[in-house]
């Protein structure tokens, strides 16, 4: 088999235009650093101005709130639940989240005993748990196999991060937006059994790109053996 080294999508990595020096006790470093993600805006929901938050454009979901509170900014960030507590454990101003779900959200104290790179890392964390989702993951995964390749359904779903996904995965393929980019066509079954021609646009669409990428096709299968990927996760 064929060997696909599959890299985990790697932590944003913004430039930190902020000037370290006592800069993130205050909202406009804050806001400045949660405005350089990609594709969002700020908002003053409660027409409050202590409470400034950044969105995300097209979901409108928040990561990021600001607001003043016992004399120090502070601010909520959403947050896995497998470092919620952790968090909380390292750092006595990052408590359960003021005004908001507990359970996935914590409320950071910017009094200045909390390292600058944290803080960036916790908003930075939260953006990509609201960005995230299932359908994204599927996307990327699939753009990782590489010409004269094919994975299965279950391959993608764990390249995905959930290996119980496989049926979101054909749901995904189906609904392609970008097939020159997203090549669903190197996607089978567990078997290496070809997807239902309409996926493809017609009888034998699927075996014919396969066919121009070097991959055979035999009785509508594919050898697994021959040109399956083998994944490995979380390098």
């Amino acid at each position: 088999m064929k060997k696909v080294v599959f890299n985990s999508m790697k932590r944003r990595r913004i430039v930190d235009q902020c000037d370290k020096e006592n800069t993130w006790r205050t909202r406009d470093a804050v806001l400045a650093y949660g405005l350089s993600m990609p594709d969002t805006y700020q908002e003053a929901p409660f027409h409050d101005p202590n409470w400034q938050i950044v969105r995300v454009r097209g979901s409108k979901r928040a990561f990021l709130w600001t607001y003043e509170r016992n004399g120090y900014m502070n601010i909520n960030v959403k947050v896995d639940p497998e470092w919620r507590d952790f968090w909380r454990d390292a750092y006595p101003s990052v408590i359960p989240a003021y005004h908001q779900n507990k359970e996935h959200w914590n409320t950071v104290i910017l009094d200045g005993t909390i390292p600058d790179d944290v803080i960036r890392r916790m908003i930075a964390e939260s953006y990509d748990l609201v960005t995230d989702s299932p359908t994204k993951r599927i996307y990327e995964a699939v753009k990782c196999i590489p010409r004269g390749c094919v994975a299965t359904y279950g391959q993608v779903a764990r390249m995905a991060g959930n290996a119980g996904m496989s049926r979101a995965v054909g749901n995904a393929l189906h609904k392609n937006p970008d097939q020159a980019n997203i090549p669903c066509h190197r996607v089978v079954n567990a078997k290496g059994e070809l997807s239902g021609e309409f996926a493809f646009g017609g009888a034998g669409a699927q075996a014919k790109l396969l066919a121009a990428e070097g991959v055979e096709v035999t009785n509508g299968r594919v050898d697994l053996q021959v040109y399956g990927i083998k994944t490995i996760q979380g390098m």
